[in-house]
């Protein structure tokens, strides 16, 4: 919904977005939501509710018996809501006011998290990250075991199950993920990246590679897979970074197979177009690909 918020401060928008969020999300919103989230008097949050009133008459009805606000059929927000946002904070609470303990705004239950990063060790690769410095880490890989590196980190990666920091390692000479828990110590470096050791020369960073994602064509009813993905004419387009590629393929769990010959309840998409992936490096993590040689085997 188009509203005009000119004139309204950044402090005072963000009360009227909570607003906005509590009635679409939870259905009511009232003076003590609003003085629990914003630490606020009350006349302060009655004249918020009062000026989002004035701005959308016909999303909010005052209930005199519970004094709190109800959304009515007719609401429509006037803030975007990302979704991502959204479940985070309908499962944890808002996350930026750190004083005070943040609780799920409603029933939700999430996978259970096996492992965070440190955050002493995750705040020294942030710093250097947005300082734009090297580290010396020490680092324990699974296949070399421990070692030490000066990298130049750039990016924090989620992969679903674990973070990672991306950089470039001067002892391999090349662009690396390395995973964060597995790094022991940190120890900054009063010393800016090279050009060729900056994101810019991440050759898989910068390269996208748009992936064409199709229900497995073993699956019985793929309209339902396709429902699971808010597919287009039976496909999922989905423009990811080449660096990432591995991830996602592994954590969507996509048949990566020519012949889409994996097995398993758990293959229910299929990568129809699979020549895209050529070149990509991180392929050995893509389900049902064998062929480590970046891309041989797709271009032959």
């Amino acid at each position: 919904m188009d509203v005009d918020l000119t004139g309204v401060s950044r402090p005072q928008q963000e009360r009227l977005s909570h607003i906005d969020f509590r009635a679409w999300f939870i259905g009511q919103v009232g003076r003590s939501d609003l003085v629990a989230r914003f630490g606020m008097g009350e006349a302060a949050a009655t004249r918020d509710l009062a000026l989002y009133r004035a701005l959308v008459p016909c999303n909010l009805i005052y209930n005199a018996k519970t004094k709190v606000y109800l959304a009515t059929s007719d609401f429509r927000p006037i803030y975007q809501h990302k979704a991502g946002q959204v479940l985070s904070a309908l499962a944890q609470g808002f996350g930026e006011d750190f004083i005070g303990d943040n609780h799920p705004m409603l029933a939700c239950e999430t996978p259970a998290q096996l492992n965070q990063p440190e955050l002493p060790i995750l705040a020294l690769l942030t710093r250097a990250i947005y300082q734009n410095k090297l580290v010396r880490i020490d680092y324990t890989s699974p296949e070399s075991g421990p070692s030490r590196r000066d990298i130049a980190p750039f990016v924090l990666v989620d992969n679903g199950l674990r973070w990672h920091v991306r950089g470039f390692d001067r002892k391999r000479q090349a662009f690396i993920d390395f995973v964060i828990n597995r790094i022991n110590k940190v120890k900054p470096l009063d010393e800016s990246p090279l050009e060729h050791e900056t994101k810019d020369a991440d050759i898989q960073w910068s390269r996208i590679v748009e992936m064409e994602i199709v229900p497995h064509p073993r699956i019985k009813y793929p309209e339902a897979i396709e429902l699971d993905y808010a597919m287009t004419d039976g496909v999922h387009k989905q423009n990811v970074r080449a660096a990432v590629v591995g991830y996602v393929l592994r954590r969507w769990n996509v048949d990566c197979t020519e012949d889409y010959s994996l097995q398993g309840t758990e293959y229910q998409l299929w990568l129809r177009n699979r020549p895209a992936l050529y070149g990509v490096e991180n392929l050995v993590l893509a389900p049902g690909y064998t062929n480590i040689e970046k891309g041989r085997e797709l271009n032959g």
